[in-house]
């Protein structure tokens, strides 16, 4: 993919950022969520490529736009795009941190169409690649993890969901004296940030959503970090989409080929609220200012990008 479609996508994230910032504590999380999406789908009707949304905000018929098999894109290059115009509608409809715009890009056919059905993660940073067994019992992926990195497992931090199902992982967690962080809601952002060196989280485990773990799938294959991770069906409808997606064994591992596969994915996030590794968006008289992350695989590049925009202007400040 060209180089320069980066920018063009870190465009995308702030502008749902934005957006959806706006109604930052007002209760409404659909609104939000709807404001961010009219903001990307704005900003990717400028974009010379030839998007296909595999994951989305639903299938066609729940979704007015940003939907499943939606084409984005004025022509060009064709590729896949996944997308959540809010990771966090709850975090964004109550004023709380963890809220992102996210997306991320790669070659026609290169990212698993997740369904949305739960789905068991287990993700780290480059520094311990390799070194985890989403079959294993945490204790050991801990002890792995933390042999790996040189450190003991007190040293380590690891983020769940805080949901009644994880309460066995976090009990043993604490008993094999791993710091956990619990979250409300809004898995990708401390996902990625496994893979980022100075972000304070070396681990996120648990099951979420499977459209999410493809997104933190990207990042931290940009980042040089490692992801395991295993489709849980609750039916026999959300079985029969795992065969037509050519699973045919419910317990099949997913390593990271095969959640995104190629050597070219771009991912960008932009900070609604704030991140352990970003700054939300914040407003001042006559514009606003932004924190980005984007990754490109192809070439190794993290850059976080600052931006401040002049609201009435087609200027703005970029600060790299």
């Amino acid at each position: 993919m060209d180089r320069q479609l980066s920018i063009e996508f870190v465009r995308v994230t702030e502008q749902a950022a934005l957006r959806s910032a706006k109604l930052m504590g007002r209760g409404d999380k659909e609104g939000a969520d709807q404001a961010a999406v009219d903001g990307m789908h704005q900003q990717f009707a400028m974009i010379p490529i030839s998007g296909t949304v595999v994951i989305g905000e639903g299938e066609m018929d729940e979704a007015p736009m940003l939907y499943i098999g939606e084409k984005l894109g004025k022509g060009g290059e064709e590729v896949d795009i996944a997308v959540d115009p809010v990771e966090g509608t709850n975090l964004v409809a109550k004023g709380k941190q963890g809220a992102i715009a996210v997306l991320a890009i790669a070659p026609k056919g290169c990212l698993l169409h997740a369904p949305d059905m739960y789905m068991q993660k287990i993700c780290v940073g480059p520094r311990a690649k390799g070194c985890i067994d989403i079959n294993a019992s945490i204790t050991e992926n801990l002890t792995n993890v933390a042999n790996a990195m040189k450190r003991k497992i007190s040293d380590l931090a690891v983020v769940i969901l805080d949901r009644e199902r994880h309460a066995g992982i976090i009990n043993e967690a604490r008993k094999a004296g791993a710091r956990i962080c619990l979250i409300s809601d809004g898995d990708v952002a401390p996902s990625v940030e496994c893979g980022i060196q100075g972000s304070g989280i070396h681990m996120a485990v648990g099951i979420g959503g499977a459209p999410e773990g493809v997104l933190a799938a990207v990042g931290l294959k940009c980042l040089g970090g490692d992801m395991q991770a295993k489709l849980i069906p609750q039916n026999e409808e959300q079985i029969k989409r795992m065969h037509a997606m050519g699973i045919k064994d419910v317990n099949k591992v997913l390593y990271m080929d095969d959640l995104v596969k190629g050597d070219d994915c771009i991912f960008t996030e932009t900070a609604i609220t704030d991140c352990f590794t970003m700054k939300g968006v914040k407003y001042f008289e006559g514009g606003a200012k932004t924190s980005t992350l984007v990754l490109r695989y192809k070439t190794g590049t993290v850059r976080f990008i600052e931006t401040v925009h002049r609201f009435g202007s087609s200027k703005t400040e970029v600060i790299l």
